[in-house]
């Protein structure tokens, strides 16, 4: 004897005559929502330690009010103006008392910083007038001029009109090379200052080179350990574990020994008649040592993903084929390889995306050469502290990198990626 029934509709009911169907749902319902009782805190602290503070550093990218908040009155003023006529009285009157205001609350330190980047040299020339704008009387544009003759240029009042924008694309454009006017135009960076760019593509080329060189030096490791016996390929994969449990800064020093001109790679090309003792390669402080660096950092995160999916391949799949006729490359590429394309996949993109966002190998063995846009973001985050302008640059990188995971995602397909 069963606890179900059926009624005289046909519906199975429990026992206690609720019908089976909806009390299925409702113990579904239960047991959805006891898996996301435990997964609730994993997801708030991705959301509030990882999610939110990427925001908010992109935001700055694109919202700078340190100017409207400390100067307000000029900067209803400079709404008004149309960038291209002589600045107005009423113009000069609010900045005089902003500046006063300023100088009172201790903010034109700031204000002064981020006019200046919008026009190299305001910096001395707001802190100047700041210290003597208590003591000016109208009419204010001959006062102002008379403390200092730029503030007649119309240059300067431009710059105040775009540092005066809380939202402004200024940064990023600033990140592509380009020059966001006051009339709100852009234009091309002069050409000894179009650097961001150029940055931009260096840094894709060398995560790409050092993908390519991972996958062709880590594809035969991960075969071989694939192919190995158990207890022979978990000795070899401990070293390539090894790496792990040292400090990357440890391993990048060691690169620096091993890669200067007195070096112990320059020592043995010397040794087998490669290069002569006063011409020895320059393998440091370049291009060349970057990739040498972080290819041999990034390898282990190309043949792991490559093993699990090889180990997965049956090797009754090649005997098959070769005991069919094909030779061992015919097997290998026509069976094998399609097999394990989906750890390239995974090897790769990973590799990509980690090499991408490298600093502290580029810094200390890139020299000028080596340098990647990540070094820089690092500069304007520690040293200018140009936060908005390392944002937007961060935000560049960002989209470039989402983008050519949406083109790997049409191309590829990331349902064919897999890590085993």
């Amino acid at each position: 004897m069963t606890d179900a029934t059926t009624d005289t509709n046909g519906l199975t009911l429990a026992a206690d005559g609720t019908p089976l169907k909806k009390r299925l749902g409702q113990a579904l319902f239960r047991s959805k929502m006891r898996a996301l009782g435990l997964v609730t805190p994993l997801l708030l602290l991705i959301f509030f330690c990882f999610l939110v503070p990427i925001i908010i550093f992109l935001m700055r990218g694109i919202h700078n009010d340190t100017f409207a908040a400390n100067m307000p009155s000029v900067t209803i003023e400079l709404a008004k103006w149309d960038t291209t006529s002589d600045p107005t009285e009423a113009m000069y009157a609010a900045l005089t008392a902003d500046l006063v205001l300023a100088k009172e609350t201790k903010t034109i330190g700031k204000v002064a910083s981020r006019v200046n980047r919008e026009l190299s040299g305001t910096r001395s020339l707001f802190t100047k007038s700041a210290r003597k704008a208590k003591k000016l009387e109208a009419p204010y544009k001959e006062a102002l001029i008379g403390v200092s003759k730029k503030w007649g240029d119309i240059e300067v009042w431009k710059a105040l009109t775009i540092a005066s924008k809380s939202w402004t694309p200024a940064y990023l454009a600033s990140a592509v090379d380009l020059k966001y006017n006051a009339d709100g135009s852009f234009e091309r960076k002069s050409k000894e200052r179009r650097i961001h760019l150029q940055l931009f593509v260096r840094t894709l080329e060398i995560s790409v080179i050092v993908t390519i060189m991972g996958l062709l030096l880590g594809y035969p490791v991960a075969f071989l350990l694939s192919t190995l016996p158990a207890r022979t390929s978990n000795l070899l994969l401990i070293l390539v574990l090894l790496p792990f449990w040292t400090s990357l800064l440890v391993r990048t020093t060691a690169w620096i020994a091993m890669l200067q001109s007195q070096g112990v790679l320059n020592d043995l090309f010397v040794v087998f008649g490669l290069a002569t003792d006063d011409d020895r390669f320059s393998l440091i402080y370049n291009k060349t040592g970057t990739l040498i660096a972080m290819t041999h950092i990034l390898l282990p995160f190309m043949i792991l993903p490559l093993y699990s999916v090889m180990k997965t391949i049956p090797p009754t799949y090649v005997r098959a084929a070769k005991s069919m006729g094909a030779s061992d490359w015919t097997a290998f590429w026509r069976v094998y390889f399609p097999q394990s394309i989906p750890g390239i996949g995974a090897g790769g993109i990973l590799v990509f995306i980690l090499a991408i966002s490298f600093y502290i190998t580029p810094a200390l063995v890139g020299g000028e050469d080596g340098t990647m846009i990540s070094n820089f973001i690092d500069f304007h985050m520690r040293k200018s502290l140009n936060w908005s302008l390392a944002a937007a640059m961060g935000g560049v990188l960002l989209t470039i990198v989402l983008f050519l995971y949406y083109l790997y995602d049409k191309v590829v397909g990331i349902d064919n990626m897999k890590l085993g």
